[in-house]
């Protein structure tokens, strides 16, 4: 049986609604079958007895709107929807107007029945992305047992097991097992993805058929489903410049729109007559400006929108973001671990001076011990396999020289491995290498030049083709900024199409560039956006107009820093986000026209008696579905897809 998409209160407002619409319907033919034989005036000749039965279905179907009305008025917060809604039909009663009246109320509340579930359905994505939560995890003590506990509670170095179907609570690492895990939650990628003994796994992903023992390396207040779900739950209290200027127009709106009713009623009663004529014009003339369709239909546009992006993998931290996105002219990036995997390996060695190739790989990786960079781990790996032979064991001290290299003491000299900077700093004689397609790293020992290592890494797959569809999505220009030698930077930026290449920048330089162009685009609507994923690209990330962080291998400092997270580092995903924001606020511009034309216009027709109730229920219930089912088609995948 399948599972009705419903609430609880959802399905208790349909059983009212129903239950108002059928007695509302007997009332309407029951009066037409006794006008019609000619009793209506004589059984029910007074306007107060004909009232009583429409405030049956009346009361069923509005009780809520008249009790938050009255509450607003007692509170002197009255100028809202229910407020509207309230006055216009005492008034349709007042001047005998009572089957429109309550028809008012019934289609009033059948559009917000609606409203509310086209909200959930576009918050829908957003709530399963809350879903990855785990409940539980399970905690291996050293006797074998097994204990069910919070994963609040789990603390770093843990042993968890990790039963077929079970969320995994914590980031960690495999120590035993093999399986398959589901990441879509995380990364909207439908394939899973095979982890086996050392792998890293992150929390919120799924466990498939086989049982994993993993040990924590983080705790879950640390750990990627706990992030994730932090910064959901702040994209909501971000909104767009587009939400606020609607939330600012309601709030002077409707107070105008009211004492505009008031005027209507009155003024023209003293100087024309026909009092109830005006008051009924008036309640018409409420009805009609009733602003729900502009208050609710631009969020739900933008819920739709990170929605639709959650469900591609990109988790957009508030509304605001999204509609810089659809403005977005300029995309900056960082090279490594970007536009490039980051896997970097030593691809030849040029020793000098008598030294062996083996002796300049040791001798670079042990000043490059304690370093987590890719190039330092490519030259450990190297040395590794070089053999350990004469292996130098140990070190004094390191010192980082931001972007030149490092100096470190060892128990065989002072080594300094780094760029061409870093030697001639040193007053190191050295042969300068060239190679457009490798970062070259030069070695030295107490001052004498032991040689050059190579080190290359691998443009992503798909980056040259999302650099092209950044720009069929609307990007104007594409630069990339890397620490790396002029020559490495552009080799990679002619081979993915890159429109301008900034290289040897130290992280202070990013910054600079960013700055600068971000000038550029002072003064108009044209923004920036930064992507990258080192800790060194935090400060860029929160300059940037829109920071954009690559969070599968992102650092946290990264992530932290962005507005918007692609989760499984994939640029093919960038583009995708850019059309979604474009569509968004198409939409919401489009729901905003569309409101206030129809309203303007049948507010005008109301006021000279051209437009009555039916009429105002169109422009208020009619208007906002319209707007909500336009606002729907964010719900589309295909509508947005190249």
């Amino acid at each position: 049986m399948k599972k009705s998409t419903l609430s609880k209160a959802q399905r208790r407002e349909r059983t009212r609604i129903v239950s108002a619409l059928v007695i509302y319907l007997v009332l309407v033919i029951g009066e037409h079958v006794l006008d019609r034989m000619g009793m209506l005036n004589g059984i029910l000749a007074n306007q107060w007895i004909q009232m009583i039965p429409y405030l049956v279905p009346y009361f069923i179907v509005g009780g809520s709107v008249v009790k938050n009305a009255l509450i607003g008025i007692r509170h002197l917060q009255m100028f809202d929807e229910s407020f509207l809604m309230f006055l216009a039909t005492i008034g349709a009663f007042a001047v005998g107007e009572n089957s429109e009246a309550c028809a008012v109320m019934l289609f009033y509340q059948v559009g917000e029945f609606f409203q509310d579930y086209a909200v959930n359905k576009s918050r829908g994505s957003i709530k399963d992305l809350m879903e990855i939560a785990p409940e539980y995890a399970n905690l291996l003590h050293e006797d074998g047992s097994i204990e069910t506990i919070d994963p609040d509670d789990v603390e770093i170095g843990n042993i968890l097991v990790i039963r077929p179907g079970e969320k995994i609570p914590v980031d960690g690492v495999v120590e035993e097992g093999e399986s398959l895990v589901n990441t879509a939650a995380l990364t909207g990628e439908s394939v899973p993805r095979t982890v086996r003994k050392n792998d890293e796994i992150l929390s919120g992903c799924v466990n498939g058929e086989g049982t994993l023992r993993i040990r924590a390396s983080k705790e879950y207040e640390d750990s990627t489903v706990s992030r994730i779900l932090e910064m959901v739950e702040d994209a909501t209290s971000k909104k767009s410049r587009t939400e606020n200027f609607i939330t600012r127009f309601a709030r002077w709106y409707t107070p105008i729109v009211v004492f505009g009713a008031l005027a209507l009623a009155i003024i023209p009663s003293i100087v024309v007559g026909h009092p109830l004529t005006w008051i009924y014009r008036a309640c018409t003339f409420l009805v009609i400006s009733c602003p729900c369709a502009l208050v609710l239909a631009v969020p739900l546009s933008f819920f739709g929108g990170i929605g639709a992006a959650s469900r591609e993998g990109v988790l957009v931290k508030g509304s605001n973001y999204l509609e810089l996105m659809s403005q977005l002219d300029t995309v900056v990036s960082d090279k490594t671990g970007t536009l490039t995997k980051g896997e970097f390996t030593v691809t030849k060695v040029v020793p000098a001076n008598n030294a062996s190739e083996a002796d300049v790989l040791r001798t670079a990786a042990a000043a490059e011990g304690l370093s987590t960079h890719p190039i330092a781990v490519s030259i450990r790996r190297a040395a590794g396999k070089a053999g350990k032979a004469g292996a130098v064991t140990g070190y004094e001290s390191v010192e980082n020289v931001s972007g030149r290299g490092l100096l470190a003491k060892t128990e065989n000299g002072l080594v300094a491995v780094g760029n061409a900077k870093m030697m001639r700093e040193q007053n190191i004689a050295f042969t300068e290498e060239s190679d457009d397609a490798s970062t070259i790293v030069y070695v030295a020992r107490d001052g004498k030049y032991l040689g050059a290592i190579f080190i290359s890494d691998t443009v992503k797959e798909e980056a040259a083709d999302a650099i092209a569809d950044m720009k069929r999505a609307g990007v104007r220009q594409v630069v990339m900024l890397t620490g790396d030698r002029e020559a490495v930077g552009q080799a990679v930026g002619s081979r993915l199409g890159i429109d301008t290449t900034c290289a040897e920048l130290l992280p202070d330089g990013k910054v600079a560039k960013v700055e600068e162009l971000l000038q550029q685009e002072s003064g108009t609507k044209r923004k920036l956006a930064f992507i990258g994923d080192g800790i060194n690209d935090a400060p860029v990330l929160a300059r940037a107009d829109v920071g954009i962080a690559m969070g599968s291998l992102g650092s946290d400092a990264a992530i932290e820093a962005a507005d918007i997270v692609i989760m499984d580092d994939k640029l093919k995903r960038i583009p995708l986000v850019i059309r979604i924001a474009r569509k968004t606020v198409a939409i919401a511009n489009e729901n905003i026209v569309f409101a206030i034309g129809v309203k303007l216009l049948i507010l005008a027709l109301g006021a000279v008696g051209l437009a009555g109730m039916w009429a105002a229920v169109f422009a208020d219930v009619g208007v906002a579905m319209i707007c909500i089912i336009n606002s729907m088609r964010m719900l589309n995948r295909n509508s947005f897809r190249l």
